[in-house]
């Protein structure tokens, strides 16, 4: 088959021989098909893609969903259970008219456990999101065995009381003369803290101010 012979004009394709024909058509239908995925089928694999990735996303949060609420029970019963510890430990700190009892219980657990008191001065209120810390510096004189019966005694009251800054040294010449001389061989300073809760008016207080919202015209 000379190529030459051929007309390529496409009013005398119907005569051109078959195996031209078969040629050009294969061409044409591979140009048709490149044309349609480029046009039409990538943007569907494209979204596709992005459809299933969803899916995934979707499945993950249905599965996790699906395990909370699985164990919904078991949450709500340690939900139960920390509302009762907070309960627990809220019963543990005064109210206002309590504090006072209060100190005079940690000065009482220190004279019980045989100290004398060189100082015993409370500091003003920290106010904390639903408590108030109150700080009281103290000095007392003794031995370890009073310390221990001291700090061991503050552990054991029915209110919550923490021992910061705990030092302990030797007892000076004028202390040990004015505390019976060597009957209180050291001396220990720490910072007592106690704590209170806050009434409904105090919360109140503590919490930030809604900001107004402006009038429409």
């Amino acid at each position: 088959m000379n190529l030459s012979e051929i007309s390529w004009d496409l009013e005398y394709a119907g005569s051109w021989p078959t195996s031209v024909k078969a040629i050009v058509i294969a061409m044409l239908s591979v140009v048709l098909v490149g044309l349609w995925y480029y046009l039409d089928t990538s943007s569907q694999l494209e979204q596709l893609t992005i459809e299933q990735s969803k899916e995934m996303e979707l499945r993950s949060a249905f599965e996790q969903k699906q395990r909370k609420v699985a164990n919904l029970d078991e949450y709500k019963e340690q939900l139960l259970e920390i509302e009762k510890s907070f309960g627990d430990l809220l019963r543990q700190l005064p109210n206002k008219t309590e504090v006072p009892e209060l100190l005079v219980d940690v000065s009482q657990t220190g004279l019980a456990s045989g100290l004398e008191f060189d100082l015993f001065k409370p500091g003003g209120e920290s106010i904390k999101d639903f408590y108030a810390e109150l700080p009281i510096e103290v000095k007392v004189v003794g031995n370890y065995s009073n310390f221990g019966g001291f700090v061991s005694g503050l552990a054991s009251l029915p209110r919550i009381v923490t021992v910061h800054n705990i030092k302990i040294g030797p007892n000076d010449a004028k202390s040990a003369q004015a505390h019976k001389g060597d009957k209180f061989p050291l001396t220990m300073s720490a910072l007592v803290r106690t704590y209170r809760y806050l009434d409904e008016g105090e919360t109140a207080a503590q919490a930030p101010a809604k900001p107004a919202t402006a009038k429409k015209p």
